[in-house]
């Protein structure tokens, strides 16, 4: 009899690329799954109410969670040139101290990022959906935001500018990769983690042998974005450390958990 585990991950792209074969039974598993897609922040929150038995969620929430969340070393967003990128209008005066900053959320890798890059700012952040950041700038609600996703391929067509490349910001310092966000299971269901590890290689495996071809369960969840954005998306957050974090990976995370200390979480 197959294990039924509930599992929440985002819509995006390389979300639904890793785990389409999967929750789909497109493979053969020891699992069935009930999917839950959210937004990351908000995966981030149902994490912390300890809801789901596997989840994405950010690294930098997993930081506050490692006595509730095991880590998977299948399935993360971690890697080089793929950070969150702070966002404006041209023209905006950097040496204000009153700047509206948006955030994909206070529990995001993209905050911890930026809070870390920018501490003058830090009081200064608004959470709001990543998906309205853009919207927000253009229309004057704020005066700059951090953006993530595939909001990385798209802020220029809309005559916005990168004020800093967190991701850059981060390698330059740390000498590090940046991780992004990870799949963990719940503690209490620690023993499937191996079982769980090579279910998300399968699937992934799956997904890379269908080539160019982008599966109706990708495109429908992502929203209005063109396959050209879809297959940037995939190509920049699905990478060797997706298959398996590695000693480098490992690196970055215990990287990232000493800077995390440091600024007192």
């Amino acid at each position: 009899m197959k294990t039924s585990l509930t599992i929440g991950f985002s819509p995006c792209p390389n979300d639904t690329f890793i785990f389409d074969a999967l929750v789909n039974g497109k493979i053969e598993s020891p699992f069935t799954f009930e999917t839950k897609l959210h937004d990351v922040e908000e995966l981030n929150k149902k994490a912390f109410a300890n809801e789901y038995a596997v989840t994405k969620l950010s690294y930098h929430a997993w930081l506050h969670l490692q006595d509730q969340y095991t880590l998977l070393e299948a399935g993360s967003a971690l890697g080089m040139g793929c950070g969150p990128l702070l966002i404006s209008k041209p023209g905006l005066d950097l040496s204000r101290n009153d700047l509206r900053i948006a955030i994909p959320g206070r529990m995001t890798t993209a905050n911890f990022l930026f809070s870390a890059c920018y501490p003058q700012w830090k009081g200064n952040t608004i959470p709001m959906l990543f998906s309205d950041i853009e919207t927000a700038i253009l229309n004057n609600v704020i005066d700059a935001g951090v953006i993530i996703h595939e909001n990385r391929f798209t802020y220029q067509d809309k005559g916005l500018v990168c004020i800093q490349d967190l991701g850059d910001w981060w390698e330059s310092t740390t000498g590090a990769a940046i991780p992004l966000g990870c799949i963990a299971v719940r503690k209490d269901l620690a023993h499937l983690k191996e079982s769980l590890e090579k279910s998300i290689r399968a699937s992934l495996d799956y997904s890379y042998a269908q080539g160019d071809t982008l599966s109706e369960y990708i495109q429908c969840h992502a929203q209005e974005m063109s396959t050209t954005v879809m297959r940037q998306h995939i190509d920049l957050y699905v990478n060797r450390f997706t298959y398996d974090l590695g000693e480098e990976g490992h690196k970055a995370i215990d990287a990232m958990q000493a800077y995390w200390k440091r600024l007192g979480n």
